[in-house]
C-alpha cells in the first residue's frame, strides 16, 4: 500500500506540473504597436576561402550603448550571464564582463538609475557555485532576481516528478563537491545534476531602458556570455509603446520570483495604431509557437518563407512546414548542424533528423558552417507576393521545450511593406548565409551533414515527446 501511494503521488505531481496554469503575466501576446525606430542587428561568425574565421559584433555593442542612455529604469533579463566555458586568450570575447561593466559604470553615473538583471539559476549552476559576476553587480546596489522555474511546468516529468517529491527540499550549497562540474573547473553537488535534469530555464534575452528620446526595447537570440561570443545571433532594437510591452512580460517574471522591487513607471499610453507604416508586437511562451504556425499557414503560392534556426525539431511546426511546401510557397531552411557545443561535439540530433524529413519532401535545406561555434540565430522572414513581409526574432527555439510554455522565452513580429529597412536588413543577412560570397562561406550543402539513420530519427522523436532532452 506504501508503494502504490508513493506510485500515486508520483503520477499526481508530474501530471500536475506538465499542465499546471503559469504564473500571471506569462504567455502573452501583445497588440502591434507603430514603430517608427526599429533596427535589425546581428553577430557573426565566418570562414573566409582559406579556413580562417572571422567575426563581426553589433549586438552587444547596441545593448551597453543602450545601458550607457539610460535615465531612470534598466530592467534586463540574459539566460547565460557568465564566463563559464569560455577562454578570452583562445578568442572568446569577454561579453559578461562587458556587460557587467555597462550597467556598474551607468548605476555609478546616474545613482537615479535603478538597475535590476533577472536571470536563469543555472549561471549559479542552481546554487552550487557562487558567481562573481552577480556578487560585483550586488555590490555595486544593482539587484540580480534569479528566476523562480519551480513555478513553471516541467517538460522532462519522468525526472522532475520524482525531484520534486524527494530531492527539491535540500536546496544546494556552493561550498562545493564532489562531482565534476560540467561547464567549469570547481567541483559541484549531487544536487546540481538533479535540478539540472529538469530540463527547464528562463530562456529570455531582452533589455529594456529608459532612454532620453523614450523607452527603448532589446529582444535578441544572443546571450552576454563568453563563450557564446562567437555565435550567430540576431536582434532587433526598436523605441515606443512596444518596448512598455516588453517591460510589462519582465515586470511579471520579477514578480513570481518574489522580487517586486522594480518601480513601476507609468506604463499608460495611447494607442495610436492607424494600420499603416512598420508595426511591432511582442510574444512570450507559447504565444510565439501560435505565430508561427500562423505566419506558415498563412504563406500562399509564390510566397516565400526563410527559416534559419539553432533547433528545429516540434511536431506541429514541421509538418506546416511540409504542408507548405505542398501548397507551393517558396521554402528555404537554414539549421545549424548541432555540433558543436562549447568544445564538445554533439550529434546532430534533433537538425539532422529533421532536415532528412524536409529534405525528402523537396525542401531547400543547407547547413551553417560552424567551425566550434553556434548558428544560434532564431529567426522566421514571410516575404508575401502582395509586397507585405514579415519577420520573427528572438529567443525561442522552434522545440516543443520552447515553444509549449515550459521555458521562458520573448519574440517580437514586425511587419511593414517589404522595402522596410528593418526588414531589408534580415532578408540581406539570410540572403547572404544562404548564397554565401566570394570571401564569407556562411552555409553548406545538404549533404555535408546528412544522417539517414531511422535509429538516431526515432531517438530523437522520443526526446523530443518525453522532454529527456536537453534541446
Amino acid at each position: 500500500m506504501l508503494l502504490l501511494g508513493l506510485f500515486g503521488l508520483y503520477l499526481l505531481t508530474g501530471g500536475y506540473h506538465l499542465h499546471k496554469p503559469l504564473p500571471d503575466g506569462l504567455d502573452t501576446v501583445t497588440p502591434y504597436r507603430q514603430v517608427e525606430q526599429v533596427e535589425f542587428l546581428a553577430d557573426t561568425t565566418w570562414l573566409d576561402p582559406r579556413g580562417r574565421q572571422h567575426t563581426e559584433h553589433e549586438i552587444f555593442d547596441a545593448a551597453v550603448e543602450l545601458l550607457g542612455e539610460a535615465q531612470s529604469l534598466i530592467v534586463a533579463d540574459f539566460f547565460l550571464l557568465n564566463r563559464f566555458a569560455g577562454d578570452v586568450d583562445g578568442g572568446h570575447r569577454p561579453l559578461s564582463t562587458e556587460f557587467v561593466d555597462g550597467l556598474v559604470e551607468r548605476s555609478a553615473a546616474r545613482p537615479e538609475v535603478s538597475a535590476f538583471l533577472i536571470t536563469d539559476p543555472f549561471n549559479t549552476l542552481y546554487g552550487g557555485v557562487m558567481q562573481p559576476l552577480f556578487s560585483r553587480l550586488e555590490a555595486n546596489g544593482i539587484t540580480v532576481v534569479e528566476t523562480d522555474i519551480r513555478r513553471l511546468r516541467d517538460p522532462n516529468p519522468g525526472w522532475s516528478a520524482a525531484w520534486r517529491i524527494c530531492c527539491q527540499w535540500f536546496g544546494n550549497s556552493p561550498r562545493g563537491g564532489w562531482l565534476p562540474n560540467p561547464v567549469g573547473e570547481a567541483p559541484v553537488t549531487l544536487r546540481t545534476y538533479l535540478a539540472l535534469l529538469n530540463f527547464k530555464a528562463n530562456h529570455r534575452k531582452t533589455l529594456v531602458v529608459d532612454g532620453p528620446n523614450g523607452w527603448i526595447g532589446l529582444v535578441t537570440s544572443g546571450n552576454p556570455h563568453d563563450a557564446s561570443s562567437r555565435h550567430d545571433n540576431i536582434a532587433v532594437r526598436f523605441q515606443g509603446p512596444a518596448a512598455f510591452d516588453l517591460l510589462r512580460t519582465e515586470l511579471a517574471v520579477a514578480a513570481f520570483s518574489g522580487d517586486p522591487s522594480i518601480p513601476v513607471p507609468d506604463l499608460t499610453q495611447q494607442d495610436v495604431n492607424i494600420g499603416m507604416g512598420t508595426e511591432i508586437r511582442v510574444l512570450t511562451e507559447s504565444r510565439i509557437r501560435a505565430a508561427v504556425l500562423d505566419m506558415i499557414d498563412e504563406a500562399g503560392d509564390g510566397d516565400r518563407l526563410d527559416l534559419l534556426m539553432f533547433y528545429l525539431s516540434h511536431r506541429a511546426v514541421v509538418r506546416a512546414l511540409l504542408d507548405a511546401r505542398q501548397r507551393g510557397v517558396d521554402l528555404r531552411v537554414l539549421l545549424d548542424p548541432n555540433r558543436d557545443a562549447f568544445g564538445r561535439e554533439k550529434n546532430g540530433i534533433p537538425n539532422r533528423q529533421v532536415a532528412m524529413e524536409l529534405h525528402a519532401a523537396g525542401v531547400p535545406v543547407r547547413w551553417c558552417n560552424t567551425a566550434g561555434e553556434q548558428c544560434h540565430a532564431k529567426m522566421l522572414l514571410h516575404r508575401g507576393r502582395d509586397g507585405e513581409a514579415t519577420l520573427l526574432a528572438g529567443s525561442a527555439n522552434f522545440t516543443r521545450r520552447n515553444l509549449d510554455s515550459f521555458n521562458l522565452e520573448t519574440n517580437v513580429q514586425v511587419r511593414g511593406d517589404d522595402g522596410t529597412p528593418v526588414l531589408t536588413d534580415a532578408m540581406a543577412f539570410f540572403d547572404a548565409r544562404w548564397h554565401n560570397e566570394p570571401d564569407r562561406i556562411h552555409s553548406l550543402p545538404y549533404a555535408e551533414y546528412s544522417d539517414h539513420s531511422r535509429l538516431r530519427y526515432w531517438r530523437y522523436r522520443f526526446m523530443e515527446a518525453t522532454g529527456v532532452s536537453s534541446f
